[in-house]
This record gives C-alpha cells, sequence and structure tokens, in this order.
C-alpha cells in the first residue's frame, strides 16, 4: 500500500516562486499553468481595472488580481486562484494568507494553453463551493459566459451582474479591442 501525503494550504503558501501557478484541490498540487501572455494579461488587466475602479468608488468591497488564493475547503485543503475575484464589503477580512471561502464573482480568462474543458471545471467548482458567479472570457473567441449556480448565459454585448456588483457594466468592446 503506497501512502501519499496531502498538502496543506499553509505549505503550498510558502512554495517558492518558480513561475508557474499552483492551486491545490483536495489536498493534491495541481500547476495551473506558466505564465500568462500578453493578450491575457490585457484582457484580466482591463477587467479587473474597470471592477476595481467601480467597486472603489462605491465602497463595495475589495477587487484582487493575479490568481489571488481562496481557501475553499479544509482536510484535505482545496485553494484555488481566479484571474479577477470581488468579495463584498461586509466579507472583506485582510489577511497577509488566502482568503478563506469563496469570492462573491470569480473571473477566470481563458488562455492559450486552457482546455475549455478545464474552465467549464473550474466554473463548476467555483460555483460548487459557493461563489455566487463565475464570469468566462475566451479572448480567443471573443466570447464571454456568466455561470450560475443551474444557469449558463451567453454574453451580448455588455457584462453585468446587478445582484452581485450594482450597476457595474463592462462592454465587450472595451476587453476585445482591436
Amino acid at each position: 500500500m503506497t501512502v501519499t501525503s496531502l498538502m496543506t494550504a499553509d505549505e503550498l503558501y510558502r512554495l517558492p516562486n518558480d513561475g508557474n501557478g499552483y492551486e491545490l484541490e483536495r489536498g493534491e498540487l495541481r500547476k495551473t499553468m506558466s505564465p500568462t501572455g500578453f493578450q491575457h494579461g490585457d484582457v484580466e488587466s482591463e477587467i479587473g481595472s474597470s471592477l476595481r475602479a467601480y467597486v472603489k468608488k462605491h465602497g463595495l468591497g475589495k477587487v484582487v488580481t493575479g490568481d489571488v488564493g481562496f481557501r475553499l475547503e479544509r482536510n484535505p485543503d482545496t485553494v484555488l486562484g481566479p484571474d479577477v475575484a470581488f468579495v463584498r464589503a461586509e466579507r472583506v477580512v485582510n489577511t497577509h494568507k488566502y482568503f478563506e471561502g469563496p469570492p462573491d464573482l470569480a473571473i477566470e480568462v481563458v488562455s492559450p494553453g486552457d482546455s475549455y474543458t478545464e474552465v467549464e471545471k473550474k466554473a463548476s467548482d467555483w460555483l460548487r463551493y459557493g461563489t455566487r458567479a463565475v464570469i468566462v472570457v475566451d479572448p480567443p473567441r471573443r466570447g464571454v459566459r456568466i455561470h450560475r449556480p443551474g444557469e449558463t448565459i451567453d454574453v451580448a454585448d455588455t457584462i453585468t451582474v446587478d445582484d452581485i456588483v450594482p450597476g457595474w457594466q463592462l462592454p465587450l468592446s472595451e476587453i476585445f479591442e482591436d
């Protein structure tokens, strides 16, 4: 019988930065990707800066970017990191480690190395752990989908999630500039 030791969120947090992204799924280390490409970073920045400016102006909470870790499960630990995340003001807890619990809104930008199946699984995982909505942005296809429990919609021209970030709107033309 082979005994495999599971990694904890604290051990993940202490890993040296080797330029790759890692997440933890039920104690198992998963490499998520090498550093992203320019287009991915541009789309992530556009969405993150729009959402952050709006949230800050209206005092709605915090927006984080760059695969910040959210501890979603303990013993064994699960830590996932979205490209962009929003947490409502009443839930914000400043910490140097991972945020305990899911973000209210997770945004995933599809990278060239991602399979759409992997991204869809991650969106399902976010929802299963309590994230209220997951926005999946696919730059090569110039498409956006919003996933909610029991519902997935394709965005035609403007991203809105009024029940989570009231009043915030982001036209797709601002994300997919030519």
